[in-house]
């Protein structure tokens, strides 16, 4: 028996090409939109894809923003 995934985990970052990009820890899912709007919409849409045959799809998707900087000094 597989035991039921209660959250899944999306590293999101901006895309070096305009964008931005999720990941899913522990899973193999990816998406990519234009905007953060359409972002969510694509990751909640992949992970239903992902699940649609599994009984207990995971309840909660949680994004977390990456944001990576590089400060001269």
């Amino acid at each position: 028996m597989t035991k039921a995934l209660e959250e899944i985990v999306f590293i999101v970052e901006e895309s070096p090409e305009g964008g931005y990009v999720a990941r899913a820890l522990g899973v193999s899912i990816f998406t990519q939109a234009e905007d953060l709007k359409s972002l969510r919409t694509e990751v909640i849409d992949a992970v239903r894809c992902h699940f649609h045959d599994h009984p207990q799809p995971p309840k909660i998707i949680r994004l977390h923003m990456v944001k990576d900087e590089v400060l001269a000094v």
